[in-house]
């Protein structure tokens, strides 16, 4: 019988405490996954202003961290994941984490943010020691946790527990490196011998994710195509040398579905509920979307989006499109806040196009469920995309997608080829070149499968057997945990 791990997953956010996309997501379901399977998974993440009060827990440890000339104290608070059994252990410090943002506000990111979360960082490490739990595996993700393993590999003047635990870091977007000036280098509390190419120097600035990459026993991307896309300069953000002397030890696990939460056919969210064996309330769905977003009710395709409006979604290659998708019979839905030139260039198309397009520059949860539910097809022309949950949210719900052949979306949407839909394996449509002009050709596909309905139920009804489980997902990563905690065996710390 294998041995049942520890776990400690440290994280900068987690759902539904503190949330501002995917990563939230992720670092719920996958705990719980882990949780299912037996293993003890405990989370770790800032004490935010966010948190409600009854959902702080409990104080058990005062903790510290010296970064430079800054000595500063904390606390260690322990609750558990509304709805759930799994610990969560919450670093406090009101200076840092009581703000009304996790991460910025509208005007950009918080200025002290390699402070925060380097603070984070080494005070959970001192603190933890003093509850008397000990992970035999550390799990760390993004840029606001990479610090971590340089800290448990260089620093002996840690707490013992620590000695022999393996590292594990997840990269989910590597365009987001937490690249501060050098000036900040000592407020990582991190040897200046370490601001080096191989490490924390990037262009004579401190790069947070290096540190991660540089040291932890194991590292993972979200899925496999991107695991191999940032080791090439197009998808690298100049870290793809540095990647690339880790390659044996880089990894894609795809991210996972919460299929408690996204099914059509138990969500209270929809008008009305279906499932792939029975669709009929799927059009109910599409009614109700196009009354509430007040487009004509009328039997023409419906094609959603939601989205972060920028760049790397490319959202842009779909303003640059706009024009031609919109001189067919089509309806078009697009959710979400992002760039401020995107947002008001999407705007100003609705007056011109209003029996067709409209664009509501927000975001809920509720919304987002009605627009899977009710489009007949949903847009990713994204430039990059390390996996996705958007696309396995729309397979789910019947609404099929339109996906760059990038990253997550290469390895979980497959192109509805005639010889594919003939086989029952199509499940969306994919383009390869990120421009406006293969996006308006695959919108054209769109139309054209919209008009043959056997083929798009076919197609729809593929996507929606489809099955992202975090079940088999976390199989991997307790897979990668033993892997690294038998590289980490004998490693002095």
């Amino acid at each position: 019988m294998p041995k049942r791990l520890s776990i400690l997953y440290v994280c900068s956010e987690a759902a539904p405490l503190a949330k501002t996309g995917g990563l939230g997501d992720v670092s719920h379901a996958l705990p719980c996954a882990l949780r299912a399977r037996g293993h003890d998974v405990r989370i770790a993440m800032p004490c935010y202003a966010a948190i409600p009060l009854e959902s702080r827990g409990e104080p058990v440890a005062a903790c510290r961290a010296d970064l430079g000339d800054l000595a500063l104290s904390g606390g260690l608070r322990r609750t558990v994941m509304p709805g759930t059994d799994v610990p969560v252990y919450l670093v406090e410090h009101d200076e840092f984490f009581m703000r009304s943002h996790l991460y910025g506000t509208g005007n950009g990111e918080y200025l002290d943010n390699l402070e925060r979360f380097c603070f984070f960082c080494r005070a959970l490490l001192d603190g933890l020691p003093r509850v008397g739990w000990k992970p035999d595996v550390v799990h760390c993700h993004d840029w606001h946790t990479a610090v971590l393993p340089a800290y448990l590999a260089t620093s002996p003047s840690l707490d013992p527990l620590w000695q022999g635990s393996a590292t594990v870091f997840t990269i989910h977007n590597l365009a987001y490196q937490g690249r501060f000036p050098r000036e900040l280098l000592p407020r990582t509390g991190l040897s200046p011998d370490l601001f080096t190419p191989d490490c924390l120097e990037f262009y004579g600035d401190v790069n947070l994710m290096k540190a991660g990459i540089a040291f932890a026993t194991r590292i993972n991307t979200v899925s496999r195509r991107y695991a191999a896309e940032i080791q090439q300069p197009e998808s690298g953000h100049g870290l793809e040398g540095l990647l690339r002397t880790r390659a044996s030890d880089i990894t894609g696990i795809l991210n996972g579905v919460d299929y408690d939460e996204w099914s059509p056919a138990s969500d209270s969210r929809l008008q009305a509920r279906f499932s792939a064996h029975d669709l009929s309330g799927k059009a109910r769905c599409k009614r109700a979307l196009q009354e509430q977003m007040n487009l004509p009710v009328r039997d023409a395709p419906l094609f959603g989006l939601v989205s972060r409006l920028v760049y790397d979604k490319g959202v842009d290659l779909l303003l640059d499109a706009l024009d031609a998708i919109l001189e067919s019979d089509i309806q078009l839905v697009v959710i979400g806040r992002g760039d401020p030139a995107i947002e008001a260039a999407l705007a100003r198309r609705v007056l011109p196009n209003r029996g067709k397009l409209r664009v509501l520059l927000d975001y809920s949860e509720t919304l987002a469920h009605h627009v899977y539910a009710g489009s007949d097809f949903y847009l990713m022309p994204s430039r990059r995309e390390p996996c996705g949950l958007s696309q396995m949210y729309a397979l789910a719900y019947g609404s099929v997608p339109i996906v760059r052949k990038t990253g997550g979306l290469a390895d979980t949407v497959h192109d509805a080829t005639p010889a594919r839909i003939a086989q029952g394996r199509a499940t969306g449509l994919v383009f390869d070149e990120p421009s406006a002009e293969a996006l308006a050709a695959a919108v054209a596909r769109a139309q054209r499968l919209y008009n043959a309905s056997e083929q798009l139920h076919a197609v729809r009804v593929a996507g929606m057997n489809q099955r992202f489980s975090w079940d088999k997902s976390s199989a991997e990563y307790v897979k990668l945990y033993r892997q690294a905690q038998a590289a980490a065996k004998g490693q002095p710390r």
